[in-house]
C-alpha cells in the first residue's frame, strides 16, 4: 500500500511546489490579503501575508539545520546518532557510563534536537530517541501484523468510536481524508487499542496518532510510537476512562498559569471561566488540533526527549 510520502513526494520537495509567492510589501497588504498555501506535512494554511513570510522564515531555518545534520551524516558517518547503544535518551543517560566520543556525539545531539531534526531523518532519530525502537525490539519481528491478523473483524466500543472518528480527523488533509488514510490510521488505532485494553480508544488520540504517521511514514513505526508515548512518556492514565492523568495535568497546568501569567489567571477567574473547557483537548490531541503542525510536532517530540535534555 502507497504510504503518504510515496504519494505527495517528499515533505521538502512538496513545500518547494507550494511555496507562497507573492510582490507587494505594504502594510495594507501584509494585514488585508489572505493566502493559502500547503505547510510542510500538506495541511492547508490560511493567513495574511505576514503570516507567510514567518512560515517562510521557519521553512528556511528547517534547511539551515538540515546542512548541520547532513555535514555530521558526513564526518560522524551515517546514522551516528544510533550509538551508543543505549536503551532511549527519554531515559536519561548517566555521563559516567559513556566514553568520551560517546558523551560528545550524546551532548551534540541534545543540541540538535533542541534545534530542529530534518524531515528526511525524523523516523530513524524519533524511534532511536524515544525508546520506541527498543520497545520493539523485545517483541517478535511480526507482532504488528500478527495483531492486525488477530484483531481483524472485531468489533468493540473502541472501534465503534474509532470508525466515527476517522472522517472527522483533519478532514481537509490530502492524504489522511482518503479511504487508504483512513484504514491506516484505522489499523493503527484498532491495533494499541487491543494492545492495551485499559486504554482502548480516547477522541484525541486519533489526532496523535495520526501526526504520527504523517512524520513516522509507515504504519508499524507510527504504532509503535503511540506505544512509547502513552506507555512511557505522558502522565499515566491520560487517555483513561476517567482521564485522571488529563485531570491532572489541568491542575499543573492551572498553577503554572497563576505563577507565570498571574494577571490573565486572575482575569479568567474574575470571568469565572474554567480553562479546563479549552485545555482538555489540547492536552488529548497534544496540541494538534490548535498549533500549526510542525509547532504541534516539535512539541511532541519536546515531551519525548524532555528527560533526556534536562539530564545532559
Amino acid at each position: 500500500m502507497a504510504n503518504f510520502e510515496e504519494r505527495f513526494g517528499t515533505q521538502h520537495n512538496h513545500w518547494d511546489r507550494q511555496k507562497p509567492k507573492w510582490r507587494g510589501n505594504t502594510n495594507a497588504l501584509r494585514k488585508n490579503v489572505t493566502v493559502r498555501f500547503s505547510d510542510l506535512y500538506s495541511f492547508t494554511v490560511e493567513g495574511t501575508l505576514d503570516d507567510a513570510n514567518i512560515f517562510n522564515e521557519v521553512r528556511e531555518r528547517v534547511r539551515q539545520q538540515s546542512r548541520v545534520w547532513w555535514a555530521l551524516e558526513a564526518s560522524k558517518g551515517a546514522g551516528w546518532y544510533l550509538q551508543p547503544k543505549i536503551s532511549s535518551l527519554s531515559e536519561g543517560i548517566a555521563a559516567s557510563s559513556l566514553s568520551l566520543s560517546a558523551l560528545s556525539n550524546t551532548i551534540a545531539l541534545k543540541r540538535l534536537i533542541k534545534k530542529g531534526i530534518p524531515l528526511a531523518l525524523r523516523p530513524k532519530v524519533w524511534l532511536s530517541v524515544s525508546g520506541a525502537a527498543k520497545k520493539r525490539s523485545t517483541v517478535p519481528d511480526s507482532y504488528y501484523q500478527d495483531l492486525l491478523k488477530a484483531v481483524q473483524g472485531k468489533v468493540t466500543a473502541a472501534t465503534r468510536q474509532i470508525d466515527h472518528d476517522l472522517p472527522r480527523t483533519f478532514p481537509s488533509h490530502p492524504w489522511l481524508d482518503t479511504p487508504e488514510g483512513h484504514e491506516s490510521l484505522r489499523r493503527v488505532l484498532v491495533g494499541y487499542s487491543f494492545r492495551d485494553s485499559h486504554v482502548g480508544y480516547c477522541q484525541g488520540l486519533n489526532y496523535v496518532a495520526a501526526l504520527l504517521l504523517l512524520v513516522m511514514k509507515t504504519e508499524e513505526d507510527a504504532f509503535w510510537m503511540l506505544a512509547v508515548l502513552l506507555e512511557n512518556v505522558l502522565v499515566s492514565d491520560c487517555y483513561t476512562h476517567n482521564l485522571s492523568g488529563c485531570h491532572v495535568e489541568q491542575r499543573v497546568f492551572k498553577d503554572l498559569m497563576a505563577k507565570k501569567l498571574p494577571r490573565i489567571a486572575a482575569h479568567l477567574e474574575h470571568l469565572e471561566f474554567d480553562v479546563s473547557l479549552v485545555a482538555t483537548e489540547w492536552f488529548l490531541c497534544l496540541f494538534a488540533k490548535s498549533l500549526p503542525s510542525e509547532v504541534s510536532i516539535k512539541f511532541s517530540f519536546k515531551s519525548l526527549c524532555n528527560r533526556m535534555i534536562q539530564t545532559i
